[in-house]
């Protein structure tokens, strides 16, 4: 039986799996196919691929900065360098605004932290059940696992479905709300194109992304990542599986019209909606621990919509285990 099961694979997940795993036994579960929650690096062929969901970190907190330098030093983190440019608004760069990249992708992290911890991936949790103070995790594929205690890093929405009838105080009665994006990812013809990233006051795409910029591959072709704005996201992420080439076409128009990179054939696309992408009303507390049951729950929920949230959400939950043991 497992000491600990982490459900998640993201920086909350990836966090506090490691930081338990060196007094105890631990297994992380995930129902994507690899590591890193909205971190996720999808690979097109070999080392080339796409940042799928969270595109740089920018460090803030003391704390974190430091983490950041030390995965710099091991190699996991670079800066990510280029021009960053600002379309139809008054907004300008701010040199001073560090971007971190994955060396191989943005779940670089997650799979740094997780390296010497046994994780389960396409698994998928159903249901939950406490009895005789043992954690029975019920998942898609008719598997059961058993553990002591139980730490759930998944979106608020999720988490509140799986936990309510555990969690004894308000936690979710707050008012969590979670933005929706929808991502489109396109190779392209080589282009004349010398900037990193754009980024919009557009009502439909926010952000678009260079994937060659960040200069983890070769390629004789250009590959670019475009994001929804979270308005565009929210009226369409329940309805844009019924038309993927319809929102496809939508995203890929807005970006060649803001953008006007030169694009002459398109090679391949993939479209993916992030139903909870991010906090925008995220709670003031950081993490969730009941002593007396077990149960852990940490997210970039608690404590904004970053992904170092996520981080600090981990480290507080681990910090709450560790002064009750």
């Amino acid at each position: 039986m497992l000491d600990y099961c982490v459900i998640g694979s993201g920086i909350s997940g990836s966090t506090i799996a490691n930081y338990l795993s060196k007094r105890h036994t631990i297994k992380v579960f995930d129902k994507a196919n690899g590591l890193g929650g909205r971190s996720s690096y999808k690979r097109f062929k070999g080392k080339i691929g796409f940042d799928h969901g969270l595109q740089y970190i920018s460090p803030k907190s003391r704390e974190f900065k430091n983490f950041t330098k030390l995965l710099i030093k091991k190699r996991i983190l670079k800066q990510w360098k280029g021009k960053h440019s600002f379309i139809n608004t008054k907004v300008k760069e701010n040199k001073k605004h560090v971007k971190l990249i994955g060396y191989s992708g943005n779940n670089s992290i997650s799979k740094f932290l997780l390296k010497n911890i046994k994780y389960q991936l396409k698994y998928e949790l159903l249901n939950i059940k406490r009895e005789k103070n043992i954690w029975n995790l019920y998942f898609l594929n008719n598997q059961k696992i058993t553990a002591k205690n139980l730490i759930v890093t998944v979106p608020f929405p999720q988490s509140k479905k799986l936990l309510s009838k555990f969690v004894k105080n308000n936690l979710f009665r707050n008012n969590v709300k979670m933005n929706s994006a929808i991502t489109v990812l396109v190779i392209t013809n080589k282009t004349n194109n010398k900037l990193s990233s754009f980024f919009t006051n557009d009502s439909i795409l926010g952000w678009v992304s260079n994937e060659n910029s960040k200069k983890r591959f070769k390629f004789n072709k250009d590959l670019w990542v475009l994001q929804s704005t979270f308005k565009f996201g929210k009226l369409h992420i329940n309805k844009y599986k019924k038309n993927k080439k319809y929102y496809t076409h939508v995203l890929i128009n807005k970006f060649k019209n803001l953008t006007k990179v030169k694009i002459k054939k398109i090679y391949f696309t993939h479209i993916h909606g992030w139903k909870y992408s991010s906090s925008s009303l995220p709670l003031k507390s950081y993490s969730y621990w009941d002593k007396k049951i077990g149960l852990g729950i940490c997210a970039d929920w608690f404590g904004g919509p970053r992904l170092e949230n996520g981080w600090l959400s981990a480290r507080d939950l681990f910090k709450k285990i560790n002064k009750t043991a």
